[in-house]
């Protein structure tokens, strides 16, 4: 069986029940838009979450976020073939697959095209605070002409979109929060995803970010629920 959730942020113990409830296998995959938060601290309490993760009976299939290092950027993964694309895996966890931007995998008999990244309304607060905060976090001019090279290759035409945030008009506007301007919010990310989604010839688009759960048109956002990924 494929599934499919929204962000993490490190806490899998939703995710630990559903797989006890489900009996699922490491056959299984659960794919996460984003926000998964296994590469984080960038110390050993990645290192602890790593560990407790591999025991899952389930394969995760995570996007990039923007609450969460790059996993080429850790040092750690190296690109493996994985589902008809290419894919980042830490040796001694398997079950822990990263996906790479720009590639289309083969996940049951869809192909979906993966684009990570977005930018974070909470980065001053938490530059302030001393937290995490990635500077790589939104799609590179780089990632942004090899997606579009490969959307090229691909005739423009895939079966399903996964991404962490959502093209510009689609924001979910009743869900932002009253105390930030988003006059000050860098939107190009979702500007650039628009423009894609105009071109593009796809079935169904799947993204997170926002922390809620709603779909309009073909797009649909998730958050807690664990859906099948149909």
């Amino acid at each position: 069986m494929i599934y499919i959730t929204g962000d993490k942020h490190r806490d899998f113990e939703t995710i630990i029940n559903f797989c006890y409830k489900k009996r699922t296998s490491s056959a299984d995959i659960l794919i996460i838009v984003g926000d998964v938060g296994i590469n984080y601290f960038g110390d050993d309490r990645d290192l602890k979450l790593k560990d407790e993760l591999k025991k899952m009976p389930l394969t995760l299939f995570c996007i990039h976020g923007n609450h969460e290092k790059r996993p080429s950027a850790t040092g750690l993964y190296t690109l493996q073939k994985w589902r008809g694309g290419e894919a980042y895996i830490e040796e001694g966890y398997p079950n822990l697959v990263f996906a790479k931007d720009g590639q289309n995998y083969l996940l049951g008999d869809r192909q979906c095209f993966v684009i990570g990244g977005a930018y974070s309304i909470d980065k001053f607060y938490r530059l302030a605070k001393g937290w995490q905060w990635f500077a790589d976090e939104q799609p590179s001019a780089q990632i942004k002409a090899d997606v579009e090279s490969q959307l090229d290759e691909l005739t423009w035409q895939v079966d399903v979109v996964l991404t962490h945030t959502a093209p510009l008009k689609y924001e979910p506007t009743e869900v932002f929060l009253p105390f930030v301007n988003q006059e000050l919010v860098d939107k190009s990310t979702e500007e650039w995803l628009g423009s894609l989604e105009s071109k593009l010839i796809y079935k169904k688009w799947y993204c997170g970010h926002y922390h809620t759960e709603k779909t309009v048109d073909k797009i649909e956002f998730l958050y807690d629920s664990i859906k099948i990924f149909d």
